[in-house]
C-alpha cells in the first residue's frame, strides 16, 4: 500500500522543484499568473500529503502515544487506588505475556490483508465471520478451564487471595487475541483511523471501568475486570466499522483464509514475542512471591517506571524492520540500521538513567505516592536492566527481519532461567534488582553475539511481499508497552 503512493521524499522533491522554478528570473518575469500556478501546485503537494498512506500511519502513531499517555494515568490511578497494587501489576503481567499471539496476529493479519490473502468484501466478510466465532468458541472453552484452573493459577501468579481475577487471564488473552486481529484487518484495508480510536478507546474504558468497579468495593479483581471488557467494547466497535465497509458475508461461503494457517505462519514472531514478554514482566510475578504485599506493590511501581525506554524501542523498531528488510532484499548491509536504532535507545536511556540514580525517591513519590517508596533503591538498576533488554528488542526484531529464527532456542533458555534465579534471590529490592539487570546483560550479550556473528545472510530477492511493518504502519508491530 506504501508503495503505490507517493513517498514524503517525492513530494518534497517536487515541491522544491515548484518552488526553484518559481523562484527563476524567467519565472519573476511571468507576473502573478506564474505565482498563481506555483500556489496551485502547492497547495495541490499538501493535500496529497495530507492523503498519503504516510499521513496516515502517522496518525496511527500519534493514537498510540495516546494510549501510552493514558496507560500511564491508569498506572498511576490504581496504584493510588488500590491498596495491594502489586496483585494488579503481576496479573496484568501475566495477561502482558499471555498477549503475544495477539501482537503477532495483528501484523500477520494486515500483512494478509495488504496482499488481498483475506478475500474482498463479501469475501473478507466471511473471513472476518468464520474467524470471529471460532475465536469466540475458543474462548468460551478455555475460559472454563480457566475458571476450573482459577486457583493453581492465582498460585502461581503470587495472588492467591485473587484467584477470581486470575481466572480473567486467559479469557482476556483470548479476546484480545480477537481485538488484535480485527486491527489487523482494518490496517490491511488503510483504515488507521478506526485503529487508532480503538487503541485510544481500549485504555479508556479500561481506566474508566476498572477505577468504577474498583471504587465499587471489587478492589483488585474490579480493577483487573476492567481490561477484557475494554477488549470486548473495541472489539464490537471494529466489528461495526467492518460492517459497514465490506457489508454482510453470502450465506455459506467460507473464508478465504484458514484461522489455523493464518497462526501456524506467524510461529516465528509469536515465539520471539513471548520471550520478550517473558523477561519484561516475569520479575514483577515472582515479586509477589518473595516479598510482603507492600513491598511487591513498591517494586511493581518502581519496574514500570523502569521501562520506559522500552517503549523507545518498540518506536525505534518500526523504523528497524522495514529498513532491514530493504536492505536485505538490496545485498546490502544491514548493520547500519541496527546501529542507528541503538543510538536512539542511548539518547533516550542515558537522560533517563541519570534521573534514577540522582533523584529516584523523589520521581517515584511524585508519580505513586508515598505508600510506593519501598523499592526506590532498586530504579537505576532495574532502568539498566531494562534498558539492556530494549537492546535485546531491537537485536531479536533485526534477526527477524533478516529471517534468522534459531536464536529463539537460546535466548527461550535465558527466559525459562529468570524465574529459577529470582525465585532464590535477595529478599530486598535492590538485591533482587541486580538479578534481573544480570538476566537481562547475559540476554543482550547471547542476543548480540548471534545477530552480529560473522557471516553474510543472502538476500531474499524471491519474497518481494510487504514487510508487515513496512505495510501496516502499525506501532502494535512490536510488543505493546501497556502500563501495569
Amino acid at each position: 500500500m506504501v508503495a503505490a503512493t507517493e513517498s514524503p521524499r517525492d513530494l518534497m522533491t517536487a515541491r522544491f522543484a515548484t518552488v526553484t522554478q518559481a523562484m527563476s528570473p524567467r519565472a519573476t518575469r511571468s507576473g502573478t499568473g506564474r505565482l498563481a500556478s506555483v500556489r496551485q501546485r502547492y497547495a495541490s503537494t499538501l493535500s496529497s500529503v495530507r492523503g498519503s498512506e504516510t499521513a496516515k500511519a502517522s496518525w496511527l502513531a500519534i493514537a498510540m502515544m495516546a494510549n501510552n499517555v493514558i496507560a500511564l494515568g491508569s498506572t498511576v490511578v490504581f496504584a493510588r487506588l488500590i491498596s495491594d497494587y502489586g496483585s494488579l501489576a503481576a496479573l496484568v503481567s501475566y495477561f502482558l505475556i499471555l498477549a503475544v499471539a495477539g501482537y503477532a496476529m495483528q501484523v500477520a493479519t494486515a500483512r494478509e490483508g495488504v496482499l488481498g490473502h483475506l478475500g474482498v468484501g463479501a469475501g473478507l466478510a466471511a473471513t472476518v465471520r468464520s474467524w470471529t466465532r471460532s475465536i469466540l468458541v475458543f474462548t468460551a472453552v478455555m475460559s472454563v478451564v480457566s475458571v476450573l484452573l482459577r486457583q493453581p493459577i492465582a498460585d502461581a501468579v503470587g495472588v492467591r487471595h485473587d484467584a477470581w481475577a486470575a481466572a480473567l487471564g486467559i479469557p482476556a488473552g483470548c479476546l484480545y487475541l480477537l481485538l488484535t486481529i480485527l486491527r489487523g484487518v482494518l490496517q490491511g484495508a488503510g483504515d488507521y483511523r478506526t485503529v487508532g480510536i480503538s487503541l485510544i478507546g481500549e485504555q479508556t474504558v479500561r481506566l474508566i471501568i476498572g477505577a468504577a468497579l474498583a471504587l465499587a468495593g471489587l478492589g483488585v479483581t474490579g480493577a483487573y475486570l476492567g481490561t477484557p471488557l475494554s477488549f470486548v467494547a473495541m472489539s464490537l466497535y471494529c466489528l461495526v466499522v467492518i460492517r459497514k465497509q465490506v457489508g454482510l458475508p453470502v450465506p455459506g461461503q467460507g473464508p478465504a483464509l484458514s484461522l489455523w494457517l493464518h497462526v501456524k505462519r506467524a510461529w516465528a514472531p509469536i515465539a520471539a514475542l513471548a520471550v520478550i514478554a517473558v523477561l519484561q514482566n516475569i520479575d514483577i510475578i515472582v515479586a509477589k512471591h518473595r516479598f510482603s504485599t507492600a513491598l511487591a506493590s513498591s517494586y511493581g511501581a518502581t519496574a514500570v517506571a523502569a521501562k520506559v525506554v522500552i517503549w523507545v524501542a518498540m518506536g525505534a523498531g518500526f523504523y528497524l524492520v522495514p529498513e532491514v528488510s530493504r536492505r536485505r532484499a538490496d545485498g546490502e548491509d544491514t548493520r547500519p540500521v541496527l546501529a542507528r536504532a541503538l543510538i536512539i535507545i542511548a539518547v533516550v536511556a542515558v537522560p533517563c538513567l541519570l534521573i534514577f540514580a540522582v533523584a529516584p525517591h523523589l520521581l517515584l513519590k511524585l508519580a505513586f505516592g508515598r505508600k510506593r517508596l519501598g523499592a526506590y533503591n532498586s530504579l537505576f538498576l532495574l532502568g539498566l536492566a531494562f534498558t539492556m533488554l530494549a537492546a535485546t528488542y531491537l537485536a531479536i526484531q533485526y534477526m527477524l527481519a533478516l529471517k534468522r529464527f534459531w536464536f529463539l532456542i537460546v535466548l527461550a533458555a535465558v527466559a525459562v532461567g529468570e524465574p529459577v534465579l529470582l525465585l532464590h534471590a535477595s529478599q530486598k529490592p535492590a538485591g533482587f534488582a541486580a538479578v534481573v539487570l544480570a538476566v537481562q546483560a547475559v540476554g543482550a550479550l547471547l542476543a548480540f553475539a548471534i545477530a552480529l556473528r560473522p557471516g553474510h545472510t543472502p538476500p531474499d530477492r524471491s519474497d518481494q511481499s510487504p514487510d508487515p511493518a513496512a505495510a501496516t504502519g502499525t506501532p502494535e508491530a512490536a510488543m505493546s508497552p501497556e502500563l501495569v
